[in-house]
Protein backbone atom coordinates (compact mmCIF):
# COMPACT_ATOMS: atom_id res chain seq x y z
CA UNK A 1 0.00 0.00 0.00
CA UNK A 2 2.75 2.06 0.98
CA UNK A 3 4.42 2.05 -2.56
CA UNK A 4 1.05 2.80 -4.39
CA UNK A 5 1.00 5.76 -2.47
CA UNK A 6 4.36 6.92 -3.29
CA UNK A 7 3.64 6.13 -7.13
CA UNK A 8 0.94 8.16 -6.70
CA UNK A 9 2.58 11.28 -5.06
CA UNK A 10 5.38 10.47 -7.94
CA UNK A 11 2.50 11.06 -10.40
CA UNK A 12 1.05 14.08 -9.04
CA UNK A 13 4.11 15.64 -8.47
CA UNK A 14 5.29 15.17 -12.50
CA UNK A 15 1.56 16.33 -13.51
CA UNK A 16 2.29 19.54 -11.41
CA UNK A 17 5.91 20.26 -13.05
CA UNK A 18 4.50 19.37 -16.46
CA UNK A 19 1.85 22.05 -16.14
CA UNK A 20 4.26 24.37 -14.42
CA UNK A 21 6.06 24.33 -17.70
CA UNK A 22 3.45 24.37 -19.87
CA UNK A 23 2.82 28.22 -18.19
CA UNK A 24 5.70 28.73 -19.12
CA UNK A 25 6.11 27.76 -22.95
CA UNK A 26 6.56 31.51 -25.42
CA UNK A 27 3.78 31.59 -27.44
CA UNK A 28 4.70 34.66 -28.64
CA UNK A 29 5.53 34.84 -32.44
CA UNK A 30 9.44 35.39 -33.65
CA UNK A 31 8.88 39.49 -34.52
CA UNK A 32 7.33 39.75 -30.79
CA UNK A 33 10.41 38.04 -29.06
CA UNK A 34 12.55 39.61 -31.47
CA UNK A 35 11.24 43.35 -30.94
CA UNK A 36 11.20 42.73 -27.24
CA UNK A 37 14.96 42.24 -27.14
CA UNK A 38 16.66 44.29 -24.21
CA UNK A 39 19.26 45.02 -26.93
CA UNK A 40 19.94 48.79 -27.21
CA UNK A 41 19.76 49.13 -30.50
CA UNK A 42 16.50 47.78 -31.29
CA UNK A 43 15.01 48.68 -27.91
CA UNK A 44 15.88 52.46 -28.27
CA UNK A 45 13.80 52.74 -31.44
CA UNK A 46 11.08 50.33 -30.01
CA UNK A 47 10.98 52.93 -27.09
CA UNK A 48 10.41 55.54 -29.97
CA UNK A 49 8.40 53.72 -32.65
CA UNK A 50 6.32 57.01 -33.95
CA UNK A 51 9.65 58.15 -34.85
CA UNK A 52 10.97 55.89 -36.99
CA UNK A 53 7.96 54.82 -39.77
CA UNK A 54 8.99 50.63 -39.15
CA UNK A 55 7.59 48.11 -41.19
CA UNK A 56 8.93 44.41 -41.27
CA UNK A 57 8.07 41.10 -42.88
CA UNK A 58 9.78 37.89 -41.64
CA UNK A 59 9.42 34.84 -43.38
CA UNK A 60 10.35 31.32 -41.66
CA UNK A 61 11.30 28.76 -43.80
CA UNK A 62 10.23 24.90 -43.81
CA UNK A 63 11.86 22.17 -45.61
CA UNK A 64 9.93 18.64 -45.36
CA UNK A 65 10.31 15.75 -47.43
CA UNK A 66 11.69 18.11 -50.41
CA UNK A 67 8.90 19.94 -49.85
CA UNK A 68 9.29 24.17 -49.26
CA UNK A 69 6.68 26.10 -46.95
CA UNK A 70 6.48 29.37 -45.62
CA UNK A 71 4.98 31.16 -42.82
CA UNK A 72 5.10 34.85 -42.69
CA UNK A 73 4.82 37.36 -39.38
CA UNK A 74 4.23 41.28 -40.92
CA UNK A 75 5.49 44.26 -38.03
CA UNK A 76 3.00 47.29 -39.29
CA UNK A 77 3.71 46.30 -42.96
CA UNK A 78 1.37 49.14 -44.79
CA UNK A 79 1.32 49.25 -48.18
CA UNK A 80 -0.75 52.86 -48.23
CA UNK A 81 1.92 54.40 -45.90
CA UNK A 82 4.48 55.70 -48.39
CA UNK A 83 8.28 55.00 -47.59
CA UNK A 84 11.13 56.12 -49.88
CA UNK A 85 12.42 52.82 -51.71
CA UNK A 86 15.82 54.17 -52.72
CA UNK A 87 18.64 51.81 -54.18
CA UNK A 88 16.32 48.74 -53.25
CA UNK A 89 14.31 49.43 -57.05
CA UNK A 90 18.02 48.56 -58.45
CA UNK A 91 16.99 44.90 -58.15
CA UNK A 92 14.07 44.60 -60.52
CA UNK A 93 15.84 46.65 -62.64
CA UNK A 94 18.75 44.29 -62.79
CA UNK A 95 15.87 41.25 -63.12
CA UNK A 96 14.27 43.08 -66.04
CA UNK A 97 17.61 43.64 -67.74
CA UNK A 98 18.27 39.75 -67.70
CA UNK A 99 14.81 38.64 -68.96
CA UNK A 100 14.73 41.15 -71.72
CA UNK A 101 18.29 40.48 -72.64
CA UNK A 102 16.99 36.48 -72.94
CA UNK A 103 14.22 37.75 -75.08
CA UNK A 104 16.77 39.77 -77.72
CA UNK A 105 20.06 39.15 -79.22
CA UNK A 106 22.31 40.79 -76.54
CA UNK A 107 23.64 38.71 -73.58
CA UNK A 108 25.28 39.91 -70.44
CA UNK A 109 28.12 39.61 -72.33
CA UNK A 110 27.34 42.20 -74.94
CA UNK A 111 28.76 45.39 -74.28
CA UNK A 112 27.27 49.08 -74.90
CA UNK A 113 27.12 52.59 -74.14
CA UNK A 114 24.66 55.08 -73.55
CA UNK A 115 24.88 58.00 -76.30
CA UNK A 116 26.46 60.52 -74.56
CA UNK A 117 28.56 58.75 -71.94
CA UNK A 118 32.00 58.14 -72.01
CA UNK A 119 31.95 54.49 -69.90
CA UNK A 120 31.56 51.49 -72.54
CA UNK A 121 30.64 48.62 -70.25
CA UNK A 122 28.66 45.25 -70.39
CA UNK A 123 25.23 44.61 -69.14
CA UNK A 124 26.81 41.76 -66.57
CA UNK A 125 28.84 44.66 -65.29
CA UNK A 126 26.54 46.68 -64.52
CA UNK A 127 24.26 44.49 -62.40
CA UNK A 128 27.52 43.55 -61.01
CA UNK A 129 28.13 47.30 -59.67
CA UNK A 130 24.45 47.41 -58.34
CA UNK A 131 24.39 44.79 -56.15
CA UNK A 132 28.41 44.83 -55.09
CA UNK A 133 28.18 48.43 -54.38
CA UNK A 134 24.86 49.86 -55.25
CA UNK A 135 26.55 52.44 -57.88
CA UNK A 136 23.56 54.72 -58.90
CA UNK A 137 25.01 55.14 -62.52
CA UNK A 138 24.99 51.65 -63.28
CA UNK A 139 21.09 51.56 -62.37
CA UNK A 140 20.72 54.69 -64.69
CA UNK A 141 22.11 53.15 -67.91
CA UNK A 142 20.06 50.05 -67.41
CA UNK A 143 16.78 52.24 -66.88
CA UNK A 144 17.93 54.03 -70.49
CA UNK A 145 18.11 50.24 -71.79
CA UNK A 146 14.34 49.31 -70.32
CA UNK A 147 12.52 52.71 -69.89
CA UNK A 148 9.74 53.66 -67.25
CA UNK A 149 6.81 51.76 -69.16
CA UNK A 150 8.49 48.58 -69.52
CA UNK A 151 9.34 48.51 -66.33
CA UNK A 152 6.20 49.16 -64.68
CA UNK A 153 3.81 47.20 -67.11
CA UNK A 154 6.24 44.05 -66.45
CA UNK A 155 6.09 44.13 -62.64
CA UNK A 156 2.50 44.65 -63.24
CA UNK A 157 2.35 41.44 -64.99
CA UNK A 158 3.88 39.39 -62.63
CA UNK A 159 1.20 40.50 -59.52
CA UNK A 160 4.17 41.27 -57.02
CA UNK A 161 2.29 43.68 -55.32
CA UNK A 162 2.05 47.98 -56.09
CA UNK A 163 5.11 49.33 -57.40
CA UNK A 164 5.92 52.56 -59.61
CA UNK A 165 9.37 53.05 -61.21
CA UNK A 166 9.66 56.49 -62.17
CA UNK A 167 12.85 58.07 -62.32
CA UNK A 168 16.52 57.77 -61.95
CA UNK A 169 18.45 58.34 -59.41
CA UNK A 170 21.15 61.02 -58.55
CA UNK A 171 21.23 63.08 -61.65
CA UNK A 172 19.52 66.21 -63.05
CA UNK A 173 16.25 65.90 -65.13
CA UNK A 174 16.22 62.16 -63.46
CA UNK A 175 12.04 61.86 -64.52
CA UNK A 176 12.81 62.52 -67.86
CA UNK A 177 10.19 60.51 -70.03
CA UNK A 178 12.33 60.03 -72.85
CA UNK A 179 15.08 57.40 -72.63
CA UNK A 180 18.64 58.17 -73.90
CA UNK A 181 19.39 55.63 -77.01
CA UNK A 182 22.24 52.57 -76.12
CA UNK A 183 25.00 51.25 -78.72
CA UNK A 184 25.91 48.06 -78.40
CA UNK A 185 28.55 46.06 -79.92
CA UNK A 186 27.93 42.75 -81.59
CA UNK A 187 31.31 42.28 -82.09
CA UNK A 188 34.44 44.15 -82.43
CA UNK A 189 33.70 46.19 -85.47
CA UNK A 190 30.21 45.93 -85.92
CA UNK A 191 28.00 48.20 -83.27
CA UNK A 192 23.52 47.78 -82.73
CA UNK A 193 21.77 50.87 -82.35
CA UNK A 194 19.19 50.60 -79.72
CA UNK A 195 16.32 53.18 -80.24
CA UNK A 196 15.32 55.40 -77.56
CA UNK A 197 11.44 55.29 -75.90
CA UNK A 198 9.18 58.14 -74.84
CA UNK A 199 7.17 56.67 -71.72
CA UNK A 200 4.22 58.18 -69.92
CA UNK A 201 4.48 60.76 -67.22
CA UNK A 202 4.58 59.49 -63.76
CA UNK A 203 0.90 60.61 -61.63
CA UNK A 204 1.25 61.69 -58.41
CA UNK A 205 0.75 59.00 -55.84
CA UNK A 206 -1.51 59.32 -53.26
CA UNK A 207 -0.58 57.74 -50.01
CA UNK A 208 -0.44 58.03 -46.60
CA UNK A 209 2.99 59.83 -45.27
CA UNK A 210 4.02 61.17 -48.92
CA UNK A 211 4.42 63.80 -47.80
CA UNK A 212 7.07 63.65 -45.48
CA UNK A 213 8.96 66.75 -42.94
CA UNK A 214 9.04 70.29 -42.09
CA UNK A 215 11.23 71.42 -44.14
CA UNK A 216 13.79 70.24 -46.79
CA UNK A 217 17.07 71.76 -48.39
CA UNK A 218 16.65 73.01 -52.46
CA UNK A 219 19.61 74.96 -54.14
CA UNK A 220 21.74 75.68 -50.77
CA UNK A 221 18.45 77.40 -49.18
CA UNK A 222 16.08 75.99 -46.49
CA UNK A 223 12.41 75.51 -47.80
CA UNK A 224 9.50 75.61 -45.30
CA UNK A 225 7.03 72.94 -45.48
CA UNK A 226 7.06 69.40 -46.24
CA UNK A 227 8.79 67.41 -48.97
CA UNK A 228 6.33 65.96 -51.61
CA UNK A 229 7.77 62.29 -52.81
CA UNK A 230 3.97 62.09 -54.65
CA UNK A 231 6.31 61.64 -58.35
CA UNK A 232 8.93 59.34 -56.54
CA UNK A 233 9.40 55.78 -56.95
CA UNK A 234 7.27 53.65 -55.00
CA UNK A 235 8.16 50.31 -53.81
CA UNK A 236 6.78 49.01 -51.03
CA UNK A 237 7.86 46.72 -48.30
CA UNK A 238 5.30 43.71 -49.24
CA UNK A 239 6.43 43.83 -53.16
CA UNK A 240 9.92 43.64 -52.16
CA UNK A 241 9.51 40.88 -49.93
CA UNK A 242 7.34 38.71 -52.60
CA UNK A 243 9.46 39.67 -55.63
CA UNK A 244 12.54 38.29 -53.17
CA UNK A 245 10.78 34.99 -52.45
CA UNK A 246 10.17 34.55 -56.46
CA UNK A 247 13.29 35.02 -57.39
CA UNK A 248 15.15 32.92 -54.44
CA UNK A 249 12.47 30.05 -54.80
CA UNK A 250 11.19 30.14 -58.17
CA UNK A 251 9.82 26.46 -58.47
CA UNK A 252 7.13 27.79 -56.12
CA UNK A 253 5.79 29.98 -58.76
CA UNK A 254 4.16 29.73 -61.97
CA UNK A 255 6.00 31.35 -65.09
CA UNK A 256 3.40 34.02 -65.29
CA UNK A 257 4.47 34.24 -61.43
CA UNK A 258 8.21 35.11 -61.81
CA UNK A 259 10.12 36.62 -64.49
CA UNK A 260 11.51 34.30 -67.95
CA UNK A 261 15.14 34.12 -66.82
CA UNK A 262 17.13 31.06 -67.89
CA UNK A 263 19.58 28.66 -65.09
CA UNK A 264 22.78 30.74 -66.50
CA UNK A 265 21.36 33.69 -65.56
CA UNK A 266 19.64 32.95 -62.02
CA UNK A 267 23.35 31.35 -61.06
CA UNK A 268 24.76 34.47 -62.32
CA UNK A 269 21.98 36.73 -60.18
CA UNK A 270 22.82 34.54 -57.32
CA UNK A 271 26.43 34.70 -57.00
CA UNK A 272 26.69 38.46 -57.59
CA UNK A 273 23.64 39.15 -54.99
CA UNK A 274 25.55 37.25 -52.42
CA UNK A 275 29.25 38.48 -53.04
CA UNK A 276 30.51 40.75 -50.83
CA UNK A 277 32.49 44.17 -52.92
CA UNK A 278 35.65 42.62 -52.89
CA UNK A 279 34.95 39.67 -54.48
CA UNK A 280 34.19 41.24 -57.60
CA UNK A 281 37.00 43.16 -57.47
CA UNK A 282 36.07 46.44 -55.57
CA UNK A 283 38.70 47.85 -53.00
CA UNK A 284 37.88 46.05 -49.50
CA UNK A 285 38.70 49.06 -47.46
CA UNK A 286 36.04 51.44 -48.86
CA UNK A 287 33.86 48.90 -49.85
CA UNK A 288 33.64 46.45 -46.87
CA UNK A 289 31.77 43.42 -46.15
CA UNK A 290 28.60 45.33 -44.31
CA UNK A 291 28.45 47.71 -46.70
CA UNK A 292 25.91 46.63 -48.54
CA UNK A 293 24.77 43.74 -46.42
CA UNK A 294 22.74 45.74 -43.58
CA UNK A 295 21.39 43.05 -41.68
CA UNK A 296 23.69 41.00 -39.10
CA UNK A 297 26.82 43.31 -40.74
CA UNK A 298 25.53 46.47 -41.21
CA UNK A 299 27.65 48.13 -38.41
CA UNK A 300 30.83 46.31 -38.70
CA UNK A 301 33.71 46.65 -40.64
CA UNK A 302 34.46 42.86 -40.06
CA UNK A 303 34.47 39.90 -42.65
CA UNK A 304 31.18 37.84 -43.07
CA UNK A 305 32.20 34.26 -42.34
CA UNK A 306 31.98 32.56 -45.52
CA UNK A 307 29.23 30.32 -44.72
CA UNK A 308 26.75 32.97 -44.27
CA UNK A 309 25.24 34.14 -47.50
CA UNK A 310 23.26 37.44 -47.94
CA UNK A 311 21.12 37.81 -51.35
CA UNK A 312 20.00 41.08 -51.03
CA UNK A 313 19.03 44.53 -51.83
CA UNK A 314 19.89 47.68 -49.62
CA UNK A 315 18.33 51.64 -50.18
CA UNK A 316 19.43 54.28 -48.30
CA UNK A 317 18.11 57.82 -48.80
CA UNK A 318 16.51 60.48 -47.47
CA UNK A 319 16.87 59.46 -44.03
CA UNK A 320 15.33 55.89 -44.55
CA UNK A 321 17.43 53.00 -44.60
CA UNK A 322 15.75 49.76 -46.21
CA UNK A 323 17.08 45.78 -46.48
CA UNK A 324 15.38 43.03 -48.74
CA UNK A 325 17.30 39.86 -47.54
CA UNK A 326 17.74 36.34 -48.10
CA UNK A 327 19.73 34.75 -45.57
CA UNK A 328 21.01 31.50 -45.55
CA UNK A 329 23.91 29.71 -43.26
CA UNK A 330 23.78 26.32 -44.32
CA UNK A 331 26.63 25.04 -41.66
CA UNK A 332 24.12 25.57 -38.99
CA UNK A 333 20.80 24.69 -40.81
CA UNK A 334 19.49 28.51 -41.06
CA UNK A 335 17.42 30.35 -43.48
CA UNK A 336 15.06 33.04 -43.53
CA UNK A 337 13.58 35.65 -45.63
CA UNK A 338 13.99 39.42 -44.15
CA UNK A 339 12.71 42.61 -45.02
CA UNK A 340 12.43 45.98 -43.28
CA UNK A 341 12.53 49.76 -43.36
CA UNK A 342 13.08 52.73 -40.81
CA UNK A 343 13.44 56.28 -41.06
CA UNK A 344 16.32 58.35 -39.29
CA UNK A 345 15.42 62.03 -39.32
CA UNK A 346 14.94 63.70 -35.87
CA UNK A 347 15.01 67.24 -37.47
CA UNK A 348 12.77 66.92 -39.80
CA UNK A 349 14.73 68.50 -42.42
CA UNK A 350 15.50 66.51 -46.03
CA UNK A 351 18.24 66.93 -48.07
CA UNK A 352 20.42 68.10 -45.28
CA UNK A 353 22.31 64.97 -45.02
CA UNK A 354 21.72 65.09 -41.08
CA UNK A 355 20.35 62.02 -40.50
CA UNK A 356 21.09 59.30 -37.90
CA UNK A 357 21.72 56.28 -39.69
CA UNK A 358 25.23 55.29 -38.12
CA UNK A 359 23.90 55.92 -34.51
CA UNK A 360 20.10 54.36 -34.80
CA UNK A 361 19.38 53.08 -39.00
CA UNK A 362 22.34 51.01 -38.99
CA UNK A 363 22.86 49.34 -35.67
CA UNK A 364 18.95 48.74 -35.77
CA UNK A 365 18.93 46.78 -38.92
CA UNK A 366 22.20 45.00 -38.05
CA UNK A 367 20.88 43.92 -34.49
CA UNK A 368 17.43 42.82 -36.05
CA UNK A 369 19.50 40.08 -38.42
CA UNK A 370 21.32 39.10 -35.32
CA UNK A 371 18.14 38.49 -33.48
CA UNK A 372 16.06 37.05 -36.53
CA UNK A 373 19.28 34.32 -37.30
CA UNK A 374 19.71 33.54 -33.12
CA UNK A 375 15.92 32.71 -32.76
CA UNK A 376 16.39 30.59 -36.09
CA UNK A 377 19.58 28.81 -35.16
CA UNK A 378 17.68 27.87 -31.60
CA UNK A 379 14.63 26.86 -33.27
CA UNK A 380 13.90 23.15 -33.14
CA UNK A 381 13.15 22.13 -36.96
Amino acid sequence: MFKYANIFILLLLLVFVSCENLDKVDNRSPLEVVLASEKPNIKRVMDSLQNHALQIKFTQIERKNGNISFKDFDFQVDSSRYFYPASTVKFPIALLTLQKLNRSELTMLTRFYVEGDTIVTSFGNEIEKIFAVSDNQAYNRLFEFLGQDYINREMALKSFGPIRISHRLSVPDSDEITTVPLIAYQNDSTTLNLANTINISAQPLELTDIQKGIGYIAEDSLMDGAFDFSLKNYYPIETQHRFLKTVMFPEKYSLDERFDLDQYQLDFLYTVMSSVPKKLGFDGETYYDGYCKFFMFGDTKENIPEHIKIYNKVGDAYGTLTDCAYIQDEKNNVEFLLTATIHVNKNGIFNDNNYEYDEIGFPFLAELGREFYQYELNRKK
